[in-house]
Parts: C-alpha cells; sequence; structure tokens
C-alpha cells in the first residue's frame, strides 16, 4: 500500500489536479482593418467575410500555427482553394500526384507540413480532429483554435455524439 501511496502522491494526489493552461495571444484588431471596414455597396457572402478571417489569422506571426481549419468535405466548396498554396493541405505522406490544376496559380497542394485538413466525406473523423485540437492545451499545454467548416446539415448531423462528449470535455474551438 506505501508504494501505491507514494506513487499517487507523485502524480498529485487522489483526483488530478488542475495546472495553470498557456495564454495564446490572438491576432490584434489592426489585422483585420480590411474586413472591419464596408464594402460599400458591393455585398459579399458570409462564406466569403469568412474566409478572409480565417486566411487573416492563419497569416498572424504568432498566433497562425495554432490555426486548425477541418474541413469535412471538399474546401473548394467555401472558396478556400486560395489557402491550398500558402498553408497547404495536411498529408501524411505529401503529395503522391501531380493534381490537374498543378499548372494554375490556385493548385491543389498536398504536404506533410499542410495546415488545413481536408477529410473528405467523413464527418465523424473530421471531427475526432477537431476534438483533439479543441482539447490540447488541457491535455498537453499547448492550445489551438480549431475550425470545423461546414456548408450544410450533413456535416453537423452525424456528430451529434461527438459533440456532446465535446462538451464533456470542456474542448475550446469552433
Amino acid at each position: 500500500m506505501r508504494y501505491m501511496r507514494e506513487r499517487r502522491a507523485e502524480l498529485g494526489g487522489a483526483f488530478r489536479a488542475p495546472r495553470p493552461v498557456s495564454g495564446l495571444a490572438c491576432a490584434p484588431r489592426s489585422a483585420f482593418g480590411g474586413q472591419l471596414k464596408t464594402s460599400g455597396k458591393r455585398q459579399i457572402s458570409t462564406t466569403m467575410a469568412f474566409v478572409r478571417i480565417l486566411s487573416t489569422l492563419l497569416k498572424d506571426k504568432h498566433f497562425g500555427d495554432r490555426v486548425v481549419p477541418i474541413v469535412p468535405d471538399e474546401a473548394r466548396t467555401f472558396g478556400m482553394e486560395g489557402m491550398f498554396r500558402q498553408m497547404g493541405i495536411y498529408s501524411s505522406v505529401g503529395q503522391r500526384y501531380t493534381p490537374h490544376d498543378s499548372g494554375g496559380i490556385l493548385y491543389y497542394k498536398e504536404a506533410e507540413t499542410g495546415q488545413i485538413l481536408e477529410e473528405g466525406i467523413n464527418e465523424a473523423g473530421a471531427f475526432a480532429a477537431w476534438l483533439a485540437a479543441a482539447t490540447s492545451y488541457s491535455v498537453s499545454d499547448f492550445p489551438m483554435v480549431p475550425f470545423y467548416i461546414f456548408y450544410s446539415m450533413f456535416g453537423f448531423q452525424r456528430i451529434g455524439d461527438l459533440a456532446w462528449a465535446a462538451g464533456d470535455s470542456q474542448a475550446r474551438g469552433f
């Protein structure tokens, strides 16, 4: 029993003790100058406005590498193809083929260092990735800011139990 009590004491007691969480500085408000101004008579969609804000967050030097865009379908649906070349789509094996649009400016770029998670038609897998990133602040003291990006009920209706688990886990993200 003494051995067990000593091991338990090394772990912080009978219950896990809360530990301080590292802070995370957000991009300054001035970085969003273009998004905060009126577009005049030109109307823009909410999707376009969202992609512009997300691009600004991703480009921030102190905050950008903590942002994780997760798309459970095709990111081009949201007009995110402009991010492919700069941020890359994560692939554990990199680009293993030549995309049909490789000669264009907005080509489909996969990379081992890619930041965008494009999961295909796999809502549960995409939300599981979101949940891992959203709880990284408490699990590994590395706060991240995941965005689960979907455009219809199909992106949300299959992940109800995972969303409930996210609430129980005190997940943080969008």
